[in-house]
């Protein structure tokens, strides 16, 4: 069973937006490249403070191994403090 995530990054002012549009395209280049990743869509919504995030993993370990990655990443320092609601399935 796969792991999948939805939600939304949300920016709380047009400073954290412009750090988003800045590290999103090689957060996704990176990220579709990782083995296991199924796919991955970060699409900006009608708010421009608000992005829609969508994952799939093959498997718990994939999902695993994207979290550490992008926790280390440029991605991580550059989108720290910013707002993520989102609901993950299948890591039970």
């Amino acid at each position: 069973m796969g792991v999948t995530l939805t939600g939304q990054l949300i920016c709380k002012t047009e400073d954290e937006a412009a750090r988003v549009r800045a590290a999103l395209d090689t957060h996704i280049r990176l990220t579709r490249a990782e083995p296991g990743c199924l796919s991955f869509e970060v699409n900006p919504t009608d708010d421009p403070l608000v992005w829609q995030v969508d994952e799939a993993f093959a498997d718990k370990a994939a999902f695993d191994a994207h979290q550490t990655r992008a926790g280390a990443s440029d991605w991580a320092v550059q989108t720290a403090g910013i707002e993520r609601n989102y609901t993950i399935t299948g890591l039970a």
